[in-house]
């Protein structure tokens, strides 16, 4: 049997190796951008997997705080220790602030809690260095990605902070670094108002009494008791809106992640669909070049099945070897994107899947122009 897929490629090898680079460095983006999408999703649920409570207790009406402002009084957490089947509650408020580095700001999601509760939402295993928040006031636990070190002084408001600890791979559900200060800090950032204002209000009337709000309080249920039966029991009992853990992360994925999931999604099919393009592209221009030789085969008496072979090998090696270049440049850039890019085996497989596909689909277009083509064409040049 000739091999004439293995000696066409080794006549043109450079441009066969160098087109198969640039068409793998597309798929390399497509590996990425499902990736981006993987990291939201991991994103999305680091804070809820890190508290691992069992029951969301919020504002009525509303989806929470991770989808929609929310507000209770902060003694609730008393009422909600009442109910039979609470095994511990707490409270919590997240709010974006803006950390003073040098010249410039980092955005960052704050978390507030209760310092001498039963819930932290800091987990140790994400602790590097220093320690979770001991007092009431002025520390702050901050992720290593924001570039503070230990002992560094922050200005947030009008108090000066002091960083205690720091995280490693900590962000909200929006990709934001997380931060961790007390509630006493963060009802004070979140719901203080600058004396003027309150001068202000006094004038008018109004008495400012937020700053006993957050925004959820969290809970978890002793072993035995039916957690959807104890939502139900607060929700009738106390007016709020109660969300489950598993509810909360449903939330998560289809309220905070579904549109930017969405977007991903027909970015990443629009890209696979530029690929099989360029592929049968680059197999059709491929084809033109060698339609004399291919002539002069069909006059020496070679069947169209032994020349179509050839065409669809050398598009399907084309296929697999940008396949390759692909997982080598997407594994190579990744980690350099501000948000996390998780890249999984069973992704890369099924890009694999349709990467083969693509390839035998895109062959067609050298195949049809190798049927057609006359064999007395290679007479006379």
């Amino acid at each position: 049997m000739i091999h004439l897929a293995k000696e066409d490629i080794r006549h043109t090898l450079g441009k066969f190796i160098v087109t198969a680079m640039g068409v793998g460095m597309l798929l390399g983006i497509v590996l990425i951008m499902i990736g981006v999408y993987r990291g939201m999703i991991v994103d999305a649920e680091v804070l809820l997997n890190d508290l691992n409570v069992d029951l969301w207790i919020v504002q009525e009406g509303t989806l929470g705080p991770f989808a929609e402002a929310s507000r209770v009084h902060d003694d609730l957490q008393y009422t909600i220790r009442s109910f039979q089947g609470i095994e511990k509650s707490g409270i919590i408020t997240f709010q974006n602030i803006q950390l003073p580095k040098k010249k410039s700001k980092i955005r960052v999601f704050a978390v507030g809690y209760d310092v001498y509760g039963s819930i932290s939402p800091i987990n140790p295993a994400r602790l590097t260095s220093g320690r979770p928040l001991k007092t009431d006031h002025y520390e702050i636990v901050v992720t290593d990605k924001t570039g503070f070190s230990l002992h560094d002084k922050i200005q947030l408001g009008r108090n000066i902070y002091t960083v205690v600890g720091i995280t490693h791979g900590t962000v909200s559900s929006g990709g934001d670094l997380l931060v961790y200060i007390s509630i006493k800090d963060a009802q004070e950032l979140q719901f203080s108002y600058s004396n003027k204002r309150i001068q202000t209000d006094r004038a008018r009337g109004i008495v400012n009494r937020d700053t006993h709000m957050v925004n959820a309080v969290i809970a978890t249920v002793l072993p035995g008791y039916d957690t959807e039966t104890v939502a139900r029991n607060i929700h009738k009992w106390q007016h709020k809106s109660v969300y489950t853990k598993d509810r909360q992360r449903a939330v998560l994925t289809k309220y905070v992640v579904e549109k930017a999931s969405k977007q991903i999604g027909m970015f990443t099919a629009i890209l696979v669909i530029v690929a099989t393009i360029i592929i049968s592209l680059i197999i059709y221009t491929m084809t033109l070049e060698k339609m004399k030789e291919i002539s002069i085969m069909k006059l020496m008496g070679l069947p169209n099945s032994m020349i179509v072979r050839m065409i669809v090998e050398e598009t399907l090696l084309l296929g697999i070897l940008a396949f390759i270049f692909g997982n080598i440049f997407s594994h190579l850039i990744y980690s350099k994107f501000p948000k996390r890019v998780v890249l999984e085996i069973p992704d890369a497989w099924i890009l694999f899947g349709v990467v083969v596909v693509a390839s035998i689909a895109a062959s067609f277009v050298g195949v049809k122009k190798v049927i057609n083509a006359d064999p007395a064409s290679a007479i006379g040049g």
